[in-house]
């Protein structure tokens, strides 16, 4: 398999490789960033996971070098605005909403000790709510406001206890003063919504939403829904008055979408108009947690979607079943570049501990991606 490989880790450190997010920088350079999870990875005081490590790349993603380390960044994404870099995250596991600007490519990062420095919304000590929750998802640019999904995980338990939020604020304003942003109400997920032919279905619940812009110029939410056994969901969560409102309507929310019981990030082409995502569509329902596959997949309207290539398959000398648990190309973040793709893996490969402790960050590029659209 080819890849670019941007980090390592050994899962004998019982440390995993997590939350990876890729720009390219306005001199052409490329940053990257990832966390850190498992037993063996640094902690903060409260014992949870909060550090992010920063990478860089002058030779168009062949090499990578470390740049530098925050703490008190989980989560999250990398994005450009008004000449400056921004990482927007949790402060750690089920921590706070921060955001934090880099003037100098990625070098060196503020700090947000208050609500003037980038502490946007403080959540609660160890697991007591608020619990902000997200991934590394895009933004959204609309009418002059900035939006991104954050979720809140009260009661801080994983599949049901995830509350759908949204966060916005005015282009213009300063991103890093908290009296600025916005943050809507929180629609914890009813389990009486679930459709009644799904069956019975293990811990329903939605999180890690995508931000989008529909083709009719409405807002949605669509998120990851945890539906096993039934495999390859979303659902839509609709967006009002500027980010303040968010609703569910359980008759058209739930949609089918390749790949929807795991992190997937949607983004519009500005040439086509239409939406991509690169997600692990499932091949085997037998499998419901299956991450050993990476597909291109578009859609005209966010509704219905169309598989368009498999980007990244499992080539090792192992048995179908060590592959399903034991090789994940998951948690994709990725930009439109030109006529390219650009992509950063969190991928349990070669020696991984499971499909899910990923032991490596790896770099991609889908060439003039726009010849497979036709």
């Amino acid at each position: 398999m080819k890849f670019n490989e941007i980090k390592y880790q050994n899962p004998a450190t019982k440390t995993y490789l997590g939350s990876p997010s890729i720009i390219r920088l306005d001199n052409g350079s490329l940053l990257g960033t990832h966390d850190y999870f498992g037993p063996g990875c640094p902690k903060n005081y409260e014992g949870e996971e909060g550090l992010t490590s920063v990478y860089r790349s002058d030779d168009d993603g062949k090499t990578w070098v470390n740049v530098t380390h925050i703490m008190n960044a989980f989560w999250g994404n990398l994005f450009k605005h008004k000449g400056s870099v921004y990482l927007l995250s949790s402060s750690q596991q089920y921590g706070s909403i921060v955001t934090r600007r880099s003037d100098d490519n990625g070098n060196t990062w503020t700090h947000p000790a208050d609500g003037k420095t980038g502490l946007l919304f403080k959540g609660g000590p160890f697991r007591n709510p608020p619990n902000y929750h997200c991934a590394p998802m895009p933004m959204l640019y609309k009418d002059g406001r900035i939006y991104r999904a954050f979720e809140d995980c009260t009661p801080c338990n994983w599949g049901i206890g995830f509350q759908s939020s949204v966060i916005s604020v005015d282009e213009d304003a300063d991103l890093l003063n908290a009296e600025n942003w916005t943050i809507s109400n929180k629609l914890p997920y009813d389990p009486g919504w679930t459709p009644k032919e799904w069956g019975k279905v293990t811990r329903p619940g939605w999180l890690e939403g995508n931000v989008v812009e529909t083709p009719d110029g409405e807002i949605w939410n669509i998120l990851r829904f945890n539906s096993t056994p039934v495999v390859d969901k979303a659902a839509i969560v609709k967006v009002f008055d500027e980010g303040k409102k968010i609703s569910f309507d359980p008759e058209t929310g739930f949609i089918d979408f390749p790949g929807g019981m795991t992190k997937f990030s949607i983004r519009r082409d500005p040439v086509t108009n239409l939406y991509l995502t690169l997600s692990n569509n499932n091949t085997d329902p037998k499998w419901p947690s299956q991450r050993n596959v990476l597909s291109l997949h578009v859609s005209k309207d966010l509704i219905h979607w169309k598989h368009v290539k498999t980007l990244l398959k499992d080539d090792q000398d192992i048995s179908y079943e060590d592959s399903m648990k034991y090789t994940g190309f998951q948690y994709v973040d990725w930009q439109f570049d030109g006529d390219d793709i650009i992509y950063m893996v969190r991928m349990a490969y070669g020696g991984a501990h499971n499909f899910h402790d990923a032991n490596r960050m790896t770099f991609h590029k889908l060439e003039n991606f726009r010849d497979l659209l036709e």
